[in-house]
């Protein structure tokens, strides 16, 4: 039976250096042990996931993310005084290679689209059978992305409202002066920045120069701040939600 050391309002489980490989790392988030639990069991006893770490508040679920960086957070997003936006926002920050899961009671049009928009890959709705919830670690852990049943009937009509266009915060910015502004403010690096867009680093130095002179700050702190204010930054998707097709969960919701 798997020992759980428990510390603070978090319990860390398996060592990430014990999980197969083969099988995605997933923190669990939600304020009520049974549900972790029951997520859990369903993950470990189908072989679908190796979970790392729990959390029972918003805080202790960024804490675990960065100290475990998991392929998947699994996040209930009522799991504190936090909006959704921040929780999943913040963990794009940490640990920008960890995919968000929601498993949430709530089937509500604003949350969903507010949890997509904040950058989540799937939303589930708690009562999903067990291999719905494999099913969906699995499928966001290899960078797809999945809905439930319950939601998939309007989804497609939910997201082209979500999908209609907000003016800039920047409008004195060129195109590539906004991939870099976007960019810098998810946490990237200016190495990263010229990896994802092919450029020398160099030409990112001089595109950050641009953008600092049209923001008028002094440097990258700043802009950071005030692109972050104004929203940007919050998710790997910022285009068209079009272009981010989600699959639609067959099974009972």
């Amino acid at each position: 039976m798997t020992q759980v050391a428990t510390f603070g309002s978090t319990a860390r489980l398996r060592p990430v250096e014990h999980c197969d490989p083969a099988s995605p790392t997933v923190v669990l988030a939600d304020t009520q042990p049974a549900v972790r639990h029951w997520v859990r069991s369903a993950l470990e006893h189908g072989g679908g996931a190796c979970v790392v770490g729990e959390a029972a508040t918003a805080n202790a679920a960024i804490a675990e993310t960065s100290r475990h960086r998991p392929d998947v957070l699994v996040i209930d997003p009522q799991i504190g005084e936090s909006l959704t936006v921040d929780v999943i926002g913040r963990v794009s920050l940490v640990s920008p290679g960890t995919k968000v899961l929601v498993l949430s009671s709530v089937d509500d049009d604003n949350a969903i689209r507010s949890a997509i928009h904040a950058g989540a890959r799937g939303y589930l709705i708690k009562g999903a059978d067990v291999d719905q919830i494999v099913r969906g670690v699995q499928v966001v852990a290899a960078g797809e992305a999945i809905v439930g049943k319950a939601i998939a009937a309007r989804f497609s009509a939910l997201m082209r409202a979500a999908a209609a266009p907000e003016p800039y915060p920047f409008p004195q910015l060129t195109t590539r002066e906004r991939e870099v502004l976007d960019r810098i403010a998810a946490g990237r690096s200016n190495a990263a920045i010229a990896r994802d867009l092919g450029l020398a680093s160099k030409t990112i130095s001089n595109r950050l120069s641009a953008v600092f002179a049209k923001l008028g700050v002094a440097g990258r702190a700043q802009a950071i701040v005030l692109a972050r204010d104004a929203g940007l930054g919050r998710g790997e998707f910022t285009g068209n939600r079009e272009q981010f097709p989600y699959r639609r969960e067959t099974g009972r919701t």
